[in-house]
C-alpha cells in the first residue's frame, strides 16, 4: 500500500508541474501536441481538443506535455523554438512555479485539516489526538540513561503508589516532582510504533534551573495535539510556512549538490525513491495532515530541483534560452542534445547512487 501511494504521490506532483508548462504554452499560443498522464507506451486516448491529445499511458512514473519544435525544429510560427525566447522562459519556469503554488495549496489544506503541534491552553477546547510528548532529552540525565529520545510519546507514569496518567505537561513536571530524589519512576512510552515499559531511576536535584531543589529526570515535555485553522488562519499561516519551507529546501539543495563537486558529499542525509516512499508510508498513516504536508515538501524539492541549471532539467533549458538571448542566435540542436544526453547520464547516476544508499541504510 505504501509503494502504491507513493506512485500516486509522485504522479500528481509530475503532473501538477507539466499541467504548469501546459497552460503556459497554451497561453503563449505555442502548439501543444499532447498532454500525457503516466509515461508511453500508450494506453488511451482520454479526449482530443482542437490539436491537442490527453491521453493515459502504462507507466505510472509522472507526467508530460509535448510541445511541437521543443526541439529547436520546426518551421511552423507556433512552434516553441519559434516563440519569443521571454515566453520561451515562462513556459520552462511556468512548472517550476505550479508546484509551488501546489505545495502553498497543500500546506494550507494540512493546516485546515489540522497538524500536530505544541498546545497553549486556548487550544485545548479544539485539539483532537492530545497526547504528552517528549521535545528534549537532557545529555546525561537520568531519562537519556534509560533511553528516552524526543518524540516518545508518555502514555502513563508510576512512582511508588502514584500513578500519573494524562496529557497535561505542568501536571507530569509537578509529578516528577513531588516523588523526591532518589525515585524510581516506571513509564510507559509510545516509541515509533511499540509501546514500551521503561524504567527511570534516581531523579535528580538540582538540574532545574528555576527551582534547583526539585526532583527532575531531565526531559522537556510538551502537550501535543492536533488543531484545525480556519480558512482564512491557515492561508496565512500557510503562506509563512510555504515561504521558510522553500529557503529551508533551497539551502539544503545547494549545500548538497555543493557537497557532490567538492567530494564531501554526506550521503546519510539524503533520501532517494526508497526513502521517500517510505516516509510518504509513514505519513499515510500518520493521517490526511501529515500526507498533504509530506506532499508539499516533495512538491517544493521538485521545483527547486528543475530550477538548478543541469542540462536536462528546466533550469539547464532555461540556462539555454539565456545564452541564446545574449548570442542572439539558436544553438545548434544537434548541440542541445547533446549537452542535454550528459546531464541525463548525470542525473540517471545520481539516481543509482541515492536508491543504492536507500538500500543500504534498510539492510545495514
Amino acid at each position: 500500500m505504501d509503494i502504491i501511494i507513493f506512485i500516486l504521490v509522485i504522479v500528481a506532483l509530475i503532473v501538477v508541474h507539466e499541467f504548469g508548462h501546459f497552460v503556459a504554452a497554451k497561453l503563449s499560443g505555442m502548439r501543444v501536441d499532447e498532454f500525457g498522464i503516466g509515461f508511453p507506451p500508450r494506453a488511451m486516448i482520454i479526449a482530443k481538443k482542437g490539436e491537442t491529445l490527453y491521453t493515459l499511458n502504462w507507466l505510472p512514473l509522472g507526467g508530460f506535455v509535448k510541445i511541437f519544435g521543443e526541439d529547436g525544429e520546426g518551421t511552423d510560427p507556433r512552434a516553441f523554438s519559434k516563440r519569443p525566447r521571454i515566453l520561451q522562459a515562462l513556459v520552462l519556469v511556468a512548472g517550476i512555479a505550479m508546484n509551488l503554488l501546489f505545495a502553498y495549496v497543500l500546506i494550507t489544506g494540512a493546516l485546515m485539516t489540522g497538524t500536530p503541534r505544541a498546545l497553549s491552553d486556548g487550544d485545548l477546547s479544539t485539539a483532537r489526538d492530545v497526547q504528552l510528548m517528549i521535545a528534549g532529552v537532557l545529555p546525561g540525565s537520568p531519562a537519556a540513561n534509560a533511553g528516552l529520545i524526543a518524540g516518545d510519546t508518555i502514555i502513563s507514569a508510576q512512582a511508588g503508589n502514584t500513578t500519573f496518567s494524562g496529557s497535561d505537561a505542568k501536571g507530569f513536571i509537578s509529578f516528577v516532582a513531588q516523588g523526591g530524589a532518589d525515585t524510581t519512576i516506571a513509564l510507559t512510552i509510545q516509541h515509533a510504533d511499540k509501546k514500551q515499559e521503561i524504567i527511570v531511576t534516581q531523579p535528580k536535584k538540582g538540574i532545574s534551573v528555576s527551582d534547583p531543589s526539585r526532583a527532575v529526570i531531565g526531559v522537556e515535555v510538551a502537550t501535543i495535539g492536533v488543531v484545525p485553522l480556519s480558512l482564512l488562519a491557515a492561508i496565512r499561516e500557510g503562506a509563512v510556512l510555504t515561504y521558510g519551507a522553500t529557503v529551508l529546501t533551497a539551502q539544503g539543495l545547494w549545500h548538497f549538490f555543493y557537497s557532490i563537486f567538492t567530494f564531501s558529499a554526506d550521503l546519510s542525509q539524503v533520501a532517494g525513491p526508497v526513502g521517500i516512499a517510505g516516509i510518504v508510508g509513514s505519513a499515510s498513516q500518520q493521517g490526511l495532515g501529515d500526507l498533504l504536508s509530506i506532499m508539499a515538501i516533495i512538491s517544493i524539492n521538485l521545483a527547486l530541483i528543475n530550477l538548478i541549471p543541469i542540462p536536462a532539467l528546466d533550469g539547464g533549458r532555461l540556462l539555454f534560452v539565456i545564452i541564446e538571448s545574449i548570442i542572439r542566435r539558436p544553438i545548434k540542436a544537434s548541440i542541445a542534445r547533446g549537452i542535454n544526453a550528459v546531464g541525463f547520464v548525470f542525473l540517471i547516476l545520481l539516481m543509482v547512487v541515492v536508491t543504492a544508499n536507500d538500500i543500504f541504510k534498510i539492510v545495514g
